[in-house]
């Protein structure tokens, strides 16, 4: 076992383990959680971009 670990096991406080656990799982799970909504702004911006561009080369031919 990890002596961290050990040592948090000797002195009972599971709690904090878990507790450590649950916010170090929940810390990594925002950060994937606004990475991938960053990357989804960045496509609807390509999108969005994309839309422009064609309505600016209609618009030109009329």
């Amino acid at each position: 076992m990890d002596p961290v670990t050990q040592s948090v096991v000797q002195r009972g406080d599971l709690a904090h383990l878990a507790l450590f656990l649950w916010a170090s799982g929940a810390s990594g799970l925002l950060v994937w959680v606004l990475r991938e909504l960053a990357q989804s702004n960045r496509r609807f911006n390509d999108f969005v971009n994309e839309i422009a561009r064609l309505n600016a080369q209609f618009h030109t031919r009329d």
